[in-house]
């Protein structure tokens, strides 16, 4: 028999330290005395993306997307209809509360984008130090972006709000509200970081199972604390505060176990400060410009709705409602572009350009599928299903003529968000940022302007689509010519070794 190759030998100690670990089992070698070269490091970081069938790879990390984002969009409609009510007032109370939640929101979301951008990269790159390292100091980035804004938020409700319009008897009805939701603001920003991190391993139905547990806590309680309904205080806006905390404060405790647990993703020990600054300095790298276009959404659709109040309160209900169809209707795409980036990080960690462009260019076909699917559907359902949520004919006739010419520019859209995503995740923010800004600001608004006062709401929605068209291609070339030209650097570096 070959030297080596007895039961002895270093190839049959290979051998059996595989069968015995099925490859990601904890090592029963000492690191020291392990015969695999990095073994150790490879056992931990489980790279479950830079491996296998691509297609089917990004179905399992969608699919169970799709269910959370439903989860979340299920639990805040729920939340609408019982404040609802409770009448006008309190109703309109929560509505002055959007603004700052969502703004709040998309710092979270941003910080949580950077956090899965440095971490994915670093699981592709096999860095187990680094991924410890970045998924904990992520978290006390969280801590601390958390401390700060709560404290800055609560000490200026009244004149904040006073400044947004509430009104003096709403304005008690909003600090009812905030004063709550900002003390449990912990509960709210943390565990969307924590679960950003542990889809940036590769996990995305953990972070999905979380969101819905937490939308089925919060429904429960909303008519328990809201209404008072079996013997619970009726708290109004305070219980719907409530309910929103306690139902995250257990994301927070679901997203802290399985990093630990599950994942090993952290240190229990207190980082160093040079390590929680550089650790800050690369998340918020991608995080701060993920932030910023994610606070550009909102404040553009503020504008947009003021344009259509021009045209009556109808026009501007008509805009609500044809939203909110329009967000189920997006469902697949927006969670495809939440999974892509731990793909695209993964990979592209790994130097596996090949799977990254392979992944683009299949998320890119499924976008302009389903963009053609959605817009068919919605119009030759429109009327039907604006009827479900509000039968006024002014309403139905204005929402349908929005579903019937936005939808046309959904696979723009879908491209735009799948493209932002992996430029993030490849450490590269600014795109993001100017695909955002162009759409918004330099194409949107200024053609919903003018098309408002030439052709009316249609106008509007006319520029939408427009705008979604133009920047869609604009994204779809940029994203190519990136991940092209990356593979064409490492191919000629591949030749330049063989020779």
């Amino acid at each position: 028999m070959m030297r080596g190759w007895g039961r002895g030998g270093r190839v049959g100690r290979i051998i059996n330290l595989l069968l015995a670990t099925r490859y990601f089992s904890p090592c029963p070698i000492p690191h020291a005395q392990c015969p695999i070269p990095n073994y150790h490091k490879l056992l931990f970081m489980k790279q479950k993306l830079t491996q296998g069938n691509v297609g089917s790879t990004l179905v399992k990390l969608t699919i169970p997307m799709v269910w959370g984002v439903l989860a979340i969009i299920a639990f805040n409609l729920v939340d609408t209809y019982f404040v609802g009510q409770l009448g006008t007032k309190p109703l309109a109370a929560m509505s002055f509360t959007f603004p700052v939640v969502m703004t709040l929101g998309s710092l979270s979301m941003g910080l949580g984008v950077g956090a899965s951008s440095v971490i994915s990269r670093a699981i592709g790159e096999g860095d187990r130090q680094r991924v410890k390292k970045f998924t904990t100091n992520s978290l006390t980035l969280a801590v601390t972006a958390v401390l700060i804004f709560a404290l800055a938020g609560f000490l200026t409700i009244d004149p904040l709000f006073t400044a947004l319009g509430a009104s003096a008897d709403v304005l008690p009805l909003v600090r009812d509200y905030m004063q709550i939701w900002y003390v449990g603001m912990v509960f709210l920003v943390v565990p969307m970081v924590g679960n950003s991190a542990i889809r940036a391993s590769g996990n995305t139905l953990t972070p999905s199972l979380i969101m819905i547990f937490a939308a089925a806590i919060n429904i429960a309680l909303d008519p328990l604390l809201i209404l008072g309904i079996g013997g619970f205080p009726r708290l109004e806006l305070q219980g719907a505060a409530i309910a929103t905390v306690v139902s995250r404060g257990t994301t927070l405790i679901a997203a802290l176990v399985v990093l630990h647990f599950k994942e090993k993703m952290l240190y229990l020990k207190l980082p160093t400060i040079e390590d929680t600054l550089w650790c800050w300095r690369d998340i918020l790298y991608v995080g701060l410009p993920a932030a910023g276009s994610s606070m550009i959404n909102p404040i553009s659709i503020g504008v947009i709705t003021s344009l259509l109040a021009g045209f009556g309160a109808e026009a501007v209900a008509a805009f609500g409602v044809a939203s909110r169809i329009e967000s189920f209707a997006l469902i697949a795409v927006v969670a495809l572009s939440s999974s892509i980036a731990p793909f695209v990080g993964q990979n592209w960690g790994a130097k596996k350009y090949a799977r990254v462009a392979k992944a683009l260019q299949l998320s890119f076909l499924f976008s302009l599928f389903w963009g053609l699917m959605a817009a068919g559907v919605l119009a030759a359902t429109a009327p039907s299903l604006i009827a479900f949520f509000n039968p006024n004919p002014d309403i139905v006739a204005i929402a349908s003529q929005y579903l019937w010419i936005v939808p046309i520019s959904y696979a723009g859209a879908g491209i735009i968000l799948i493209a932002s995503s992996a430029f993030n995740a490849l450490g590269k923010p600014i795109p993001s940022v100017v695909m955002t800004v162009t759409r918004m600001f330099v194409l949107y608004i200024p053609l919903a302007y003018f098309g408002g006062r030439l052709y009316g709401v249609n106008g509007i929605f006319a520029a939408a689509c427009i705008s979604n068209f133009i920047v869609g291609i604009g994204a779809y070339v940029w994203n190519q010519r990136t991940c092209s030209g990356r593979n064409a650097e490492n191919n000629e570096n591949a030749e330049i070794v063989r020779s």
